[in-house]
């Protein structure tokens, strides 16, 4: 688990805003879902097999209820809209953002609290919606500037269909059974195709010749498929056909996805993943329907964003307040307080915990400020503040105090300091 220090907060901001503003023009609401819920959520939804339940859980006891830290915000959303009675025929676009905690090895890219953007909708069983969500993130990347990212696509199918395919990759690795590692001999028998997904690269052999599941699929779900693939094209979003795609969660049926960082390499290359889980609502208790969604890694998406040098620069004060004397410091506040509420869209800071001029300037370059407005006891008694530009030769000013906001303003655009 990991801190979040003051000079990264700027691009997880400006990641959160433009994530907003774009699901929002979508038509996409916002929900908010417990962090803690009870276990048999995840192993119903989840599945009991998986890693995600067997091995990375926070799961802690509270007198005769089981409860869990969340692994992922799915689970948590179907359970709410069945819970709060939301579905009864209804559609929904919703999305969510927050932690999300799975006890695995830590490594680069993965930490064991980690931040989702994580994307709903219910109640949409045409593969249109499976398209738009993947156009809104394709757009994501570009409104973020983001280039070394690709598209991977697959269907799973029905679990009719894949249930005969599984019956097939059974018997196609029983018969190398001898060739596979410790993890995928346990997964045989009980979620095969987990062993797709293996990142062991002494796997790789035996895997690319199994079965692929997209020659086994269901007329239905190939015609979703190709309609998924041809409403991509028109969209003009490039993909990639990668019939080894199965994803590490039980509930997904039909399409799946990755957006995979292309400089990344094995298990942390995904940043953004999804797919249909038409049949979790009612696995869950609630009526049938369908659902499409995906999950976005904060951090990995914060880090290209950092590589791509579009990670917007620091915040930094526009003015600096240097106050000198008894009373030029208690009016200093209330000073910055009234330019404030003039100026509401500039950034002040007041110099605090005294010093002579010489430290108070040197906070006042440290800060970033263009300008330093400089009250002292014989500039209080005159009605005055001096102004000194710091970031360029103009040479210092003064303005009365009663015309101190338009003076401020006028001093900054000088600079061209524009508006933010």
């Amino acid at each position: 688990m990991n801190d979040i220090l003051p000079e990264a907060i700027g691009s997880w901001q400006h990641l959160e805003s433009v994530v907003r503003e774009l699901l929002t023009s979508y038509g996409y609401e916002e929900i908010r879902v417990p962090i803690v819920e009870h276990t048999s959520l995840f192993k119903r939804a989840i599945g009991e097999l998986t890693d995600v339940v067997e091995k990375e859980m926070y799961t802690f006891d509270m007198g005769e209820e089981s409860l869990t830290l969340r692994p992922e915000a799915t689970a948590g959303i179907m359970r709410a809209a069945i819970s709060n009675g939301m579905l009864r025929g209804a559609r929904h676009k919703l999305w969510c953002t927050g932690p999300m905690f799975r006890h695995e090895k830590p490594q680069e890219g993965r930490y064991r609290q980690f931040y989702q953007v994580d994307v709903e909708a219910l109640g949409f069983p045409g593969p249109d919606i499976d398209a738009e969500l993947i156009a809104l993130t394709a757009r994501l990347w570009r409104k973020l500037g983001i280039e070394r990212v690709a598209l991977h696509i697959n269907s799973l199918g029905t679990p009719e269909s894949r249930k005969a395919y599984r019956e097939k990759l059974i018997a196609y690795f029983r018969g190398h059974e001898s060739r596979l590692d410790a993890d995928s001999r346990r997964r045989l028998e009980g979620n095969p195709l987990r062993i797709l997904d293996s990142k062991n690269p002494e796997m790789q052999e035996v895997i690319a010749g199994a079965p692929l599941l997209p020659d086994h699929l269901d007329p239905e779900s190939r015609d979703h498929f190709d309609a998924l693939c041809a409403m991509l094209r028109e969209v003009g979003v490039p993909h990639v056909l990668d019939p080894r795609l199965v994803r590490g969660l039980d509930y997904y049926t039909r399409t799946v996805f990755e957006w995979v960082n292309t400089d990344a390499q094995g298990a942390q290359n995904a940043v953004c993943s999804g797919g249909r889980y038409d049949g979790l609502i009612a696995q869950l208790g609630g009526e049938s329907t369908p659902g499409v969604g995906f999950a976005m890694g904060v951090e990995r998406v914060v880090k290209l964003l950092i590589q791509a040098e579009r990670a917007p620069p620091p915040a930094v004060a526009d003015v600096y307040l240097v106050v000198s004397g008894a009373q030029a410091t208690a009016a200093g506040i209330g000073l910055v307080e009234r330019l404030r509420e003039a100026l509401p869209h500039r950034r002040f800071e007041l110099n605090l915990g005294g010093g002579n001029f010489k430290a108070q300037f040197r906070r006042a370059d440290r800060s970033g400020a263009a300008l330093a407005l400089i009250v002292g006891d014989d500039e209080l008694a005159r009605g005055v503040v001096a102004l000194k530009p710091l970031r360029r030769e103009l040479g210092q000013s003064e303005c009365p105090i009663a015309e101190l906001a338009g003076g401020v303003e006028a001093a900054l655009l000088t600079q061209n300091i524009s508006l933010p």
